[in-house]
């Protein structure tokens, strides 16, 4: 493999849903007496960018210029957000609705195992939507590769109209979806489903020709160039009308695949916006995956760590 591109020169804008990712770590040594549930002594705590926030963080450790826009509540979670974002070199535009709390995703672990998760979210009213619009149509002109990252929370109401903005402006688009109806991403340039996603849309197939009918079906539906399935231990699919690309998976320990897809939506979009073809594109986000799903929860793949990984092809 040859070295990666300069991606001081691709410029990425990541729009979505965002979240605050917090992590409680702690020992677990003995059973509660109130109930049959495991008694966890927090020790440490961690946060992190989530959702598209993780995107975006994903494409900035990678050497990519991201502009990251989005909403999250006044309150102490979205400045949070806000700082760990912009720590991490990313541009954000980050707008405030007081009637919602911002998306926090709160986890337990205990023996390197996650023990539960607790959800904090409301979805943001259609005020705040509208004016995230403006700013989209002035965000456009200064990027290459436009990153759609829905999570299902609201951020992405006006996906639409941000989708003909982007098209009729040549951009790159790409999606990472949520959801059994795909038609509001019709236009995509490339739209990465997981296996599991997947088949909340097409149906249960029987084998891998059936899989790549119902698949290639549902890119000419939507009038995608390409489909990406994420298929965990079994790599990736890239489906174009020329036919399929697979790519084993590169994974050498798993840990946690919390975010993975995040990282192959990232690095996909920095190799796009340096002229990279795409199956080149697609193998670089493959080994990109293969690296994350290493570490624990929301993480980031380095440009060396990728670079190191690359040069062992």
């Amino acid at each position: 493999m040859k070295l990666l591109p300069d991606f001081s020169k691709a410029r990425l804008l990541v729009v979505g849903d965002v979240m605050l990712d917090r992590y409680w770590f702690g020992e677990v040594s003995r059973i509660s007496p109130e109930a049959p549930v495991p008694v966890v002594k927090i020790e440490r705590t961690e946060e992190r960018p989530g959702g598209a926030a993780n995107v975006a963080r994903n494409a900035t450790a990678l050497g990519a210029r991201v502009t990251l826009l989005s909403v999250v509540g006044d309150d102490e979670a979205g400045a949070r957000l806000r700082k760990l974002i912009e720590s991490e070199q990313v541009t954000a535009c980050l707008h405030k609705d007081p009637s919602i709390p911002t998306t926090v995703k709160l986890r337990i672990i205990g023996r390197h195992q996650q023990l539960l998760r607790v959800d904090f979210e409301t979805p943001p009213t259609r005020e705040v939507l509208a004016d995230k619009l403006v700013d989209f149509q002035m965000l456009l002109t200064d990027c290459d590769v436009l990153v759609l990252s829905d999570y299902g929370k609201g951020g992405l109401t006006h996906i639409a109209q941000m989708m003909e903005l982007a098209r009729a402006a040549k951009k790159i688009i790409l999606v990472d979806p949520k959801g059994d109806d795909y038609s509001r991403y019709h236009g995509a340039s490339i739209v990465t489903p997981n296996r599991a996603e997947l088949g909340e849309v097409v149906g249960r197939w029987k084998d891998e020709d059936d899989m790549t009918a119902r698949a290639q079906a549902l890119r000419r539906e939507l009038g995608a160039e390409a489909l990406l399935v994420t298929r965990s231990e079994e790599g990736m699919s890239l489906y174009q009308e020329s036919g399929v690309l697979h790519e084993p998976a590169r994974a050498q320990e798993l840990a946690d695949v919390t975010g993975a897809g995040d990282t192959v939506i990232a690095a996909l979009a920095a190799m796009l916006a340096s002229g990279a073809a795409l199956p080149e594109a697609i193998h670089v986000a493959n080994r990109a995956a293969g690296i994350v799903v290493g570490k624990l929860g929301t993480a980031v793949v380095h440009r060396e760590e990728l670079q190191a990984a690359l040069a062992q092809d």
